[in-house]
């Protein structure tokens, strides 16, 4: 059985958990609340200069930001320590992204028309600059251990990679990659393997080691719609690539060569598929026991409702939507992709 608490506000679609699961953090307009999860009590009711666009919780839990994309400006609050805030301005320069490092003591601010990303310490206070950001779909990426990151360039027409060390923000690497136009990047949870995916309009994943080496290139087909989602295993072994065409095709990490190709289908045949559907149910009331106006505890009952999860048997038809294919950007293709921590199973 699924139980909900009562409604609370939030603007934009503003909550997140933190990391660690203790805490709930909504925006509501200019205001950020920090609730209890246990509870639901506030915690913790920060005012910002303005109305929030943007929350993101750091690694480790103790601070969140606010961006006000339309002011440029980033307020951090902690939550040990309340009365502490800081507050990040970017002037003139603009801003239209923010996220936090691994560490969860740097933020990443990208400027309008992405001409730099500004790195600000909240521990030294120091700014690092980096220059040519791509606007792409992933164009930054961190390795799982925090130790590096990986930046898409475009300069003179071309795209290139650049690989810092997070630790002081010095550059690693520089090298150009074989695409059109970059779309994203993603390490491999090793952090040994950066894959990189050309548009959507030419099948091409470029697996690159991190010294810049090209491991292996990799293209299922041509002239049609290419790569829209791409996501590795926990254990760096498999990389499953989710195209346009409805398909997911898994590579291995020693030869990057295909091993396996799964069907998206509409319709779910196979008998040995478990198949969960969400059932609501109300409440049965008796009649004769209902007066007028009822009382509060009958009132919640009348009104409540719980929900559960059913076995269905194949063949079932899933729900889906028609792709509207005179249209840019059309609802068709693999768009997400995610391994079980085991390795054992794949969700697309």
């Amino acid at each position: 059985m699924v139980n909900f608490s009562e409604l609370f506000k939030a603007s934009n679609h503003l909550c997140k958990f933190s990391p660690d699961g203790k805490y709930v953090a909504s925006g509501v307009q200019y205001r950020l609340v920090i609730r209890d999860v246990s509870t639901l009590q506030i915690l913790q009711l920060f005012t910002c200069l303005d109305q929030i666009q943007h929350i993101e919780w750091s690694s480790d839990s103790l601070f969140i930001f606010c961006a006000m994309y339309k002011r440029g400006i980033v307020q951090v609050w902690s939550l040990e320590q309340p009365e502490w805030h800081c507050k990040i301005d970017e002037g003139s320069a603009g801003l239209v992204a923010s996220s936090w490092s691994p560490d969860g003591r740097h933020i990443l601010n990208t400027t309008e028309f992405h001409l730099r990303i500004t790195v600000w310490s909240l521990c030294t206070k120091s700014v690092s600059y980096i220059k040519y950001p791509k606007a792409c779909q992933q164009g930054l990426a961190f390795t799982k251990d925090g130790r590096y990151l990986a930046l898409v360039e475009r300069r003179d027409c071309k795209d290139y990679v650049s690989l810092f060390v997070c630790s002081d923000w010095q550059l690693l690497r520089h090298f150009e990659i074989d695409t059109q136009d970059a779309a994203g990047i993603d390490w491999a949870p090793n952090g040994c393997v950066l894959a990189v995916w050309d548009s959507c309009l030419e099948y091409k994943v470029l697996l690159f080691s991190l010294d810049g080496r090209l491991l292996s290139t990799y293209s299922a087909y041509e002239w049609s719609l290419g790569v829209k989602s791409l996501t590795w295993s926990p254990s760096s072994q498999f990389l499953a690539i989710g195209s346009y065409d409805g398909k997911v095709r898994i590579l291995n990490h020693v030869t990057w060569a295909k091993i396996a190709e799964f069907d998206h289908p509409v319709h779910v045949t196979d008998p040995k598929t478990v198949v969960y559907k969400e059932v609501e149910k109300t409440p049965a009331v008796d009649l004769e026991k209902l007066t007028f106006p009822p009382s509060k505890r009958m009132a919640s009952t009348l009104f409540s409702r719980k929900t559960k999860y059913e076995v269905f048997q194949a063949p079932i038809p899933l729900h889906h939507v028609k792709p509207a294919t005179d249209r840019a950007n059309p609802r068709i293709g693999i768009a997400m992709l995610a391994f079980s921590s085991d390795n054992s199973f794949l969700a697309t």
